[in-house]
């Protein structure tokens, strides 16, 4: 968890064109432990979708960094 201990830091790996990079994003860390994927978490949860918006088209991973 995050120095706060109330959120979780994810990083995102996008792909855009044949090009892959990396995108780091925080998420209450009670939706993220509250989810067996994280995948699902990011995909469903009420309190992430109001923080960030993913284009799943585009995401090739996801993985906790603070974990």
């Amino acid at each position: 968890m995050s120095k706060s201990g109330d959120t979780a830091k994810v990083r995102l790996v996008l792909v855009d064109g044949g090009s892959y990079h990396r995108e780091e994003i925080e998420i209450p860390a009670a939706s993220a432990d509250g989810y067996d994927r994280l995948i699902d978490c990011l995909r469903e949860d009420a309190d992430v979708l109001k923080r960030v918006h993913i284009d799943e088209d585009r995401l090739a991973a996801a993985y906790r960094i603070d974990a």
